[in-house]
């Protein structure tokens, strides 16, 4: 029998997802297995969102998120929510309104549940972390809020926040790679978000998101699509009390984290899930050996 890896999904998490344990390959005989540790090569060298496990439920998710057959944004959506990603029908709306196809590289199967590289040593992740992460800000996202997205890649989430706090609020993304900031502009003016690129509520800059956006902060809602070490203090600061970032955080074992502002400044972080994203850095670290 071949061996098989037990791996933690790149930037990807299901229901019961697998947690901080060593990452293991395991062979198995008719008469014994051995279980030795996955040295760091053999990650990097894994599938994108391969995960193989014991469990017969993510069995039938990685199956299904294959994307066979998914040929148009509101199919995606709908799996998303046949297989219970998420539940809401306001982030089942605003993913259905922006189509993912005009924020990935062209020739690239858009509706796939994978993350995805978009060049320049990052990826867009996969839309049932997209859908994860509207649905962790929801309550943060509504009409006339701030909201940040940090390494806003192609612009797609961006454009949903900005298509979920309306002409009254202000979503703005960070990117540090000029090119793909320009890119996400593009992307953005052919989607249903384009009036709010034109009107001002919807804006994207080239600049370290790990320092945040003073100029239209406090944000409610803030979310970081690359993984920190640890929480940037810039972030916290430019949270609006009552606020909520999503941000994966960890090297090579992520959690995906939840930091809500308590009224009186006070921060209260839970962790929600395991994940593997790009790392969160400078732009010459990023761009090493592109």
């Amino acid at each position: 029998m071949p061996t098989t890896y037990a791996v933690i999904a790149y930037t990807c998490s299901y229901p019961t997802p697998l947690r901080r344990h060593s990452l293991i390959s395991t062979a198995s005989s008719s008469s014994t297995r051995h279980r030795r540790r996955l040295p760091p090569r053999a990650v990097s060298a894994a599938l994108p969102c391969s995960l193989l496990t014991a469990n017969p439920f993510l069995s039938v998710m990685e199956r299904f998120f294959s994307g066979h057959g998914i040929t148009k944004n509101k199919g995606m959506v709908e799996q998303l929510q046949k297989y219970g990603v998420f539940k809401s029908e306001k982030v089942a709306e605003v993913m259905e309104t922006i189509d993912r196809a005009l924020f990935v590289p062209d020739g690239t199967p858009a509706y796939a549940d994978n993350p995805m590289p978009i060049g320049y040593n990052a990826t867009i992740s996969a839309p049932h972390m997209h859908a994860m992460c509207l649905e962790l800000l929801e309550n943060n996202l509504q009409p006339g809020m701030h909201a940040l997205d940090v390494g806003s890649g192609t612009g797609y989430l961006t454009a949903c926040f900005a298509m979920m706090v309306g002409p009254q609020g202000c979503a703005v993304g960070v990117e540090h790679i000029p090119e793909l900031a320009a890119q996400s502009i593009t992307n953005i003016e052919k989607s249903s978000a384009a009036p709010l690129l034109k009107d001002g509520s919807l804006s994207v800059h080239v600049g370290d998101g790990r320092l945040g956006w003073p100029d239209a902060a406090p944000y409610d809602a803030i979310h970081v699509g690359a993984a920190a070490p640890e929480i940037p203090k810039p972030l916290i600061d430019q949270l609006k009390p009552g606020g909520r970032m999503v941000i994966p955080v960890g090297n090579l074992f992520q959690d995906l984290r939840v930091v809500d502002k308590n009224a009186d400044g006070t921060i209260k972080v839970r962790s929600v899930t395991s994940v593997r994203y790009v790392p969160l850095t400078s732009h010459d670290a990023q761009l090493q050996n592109y």
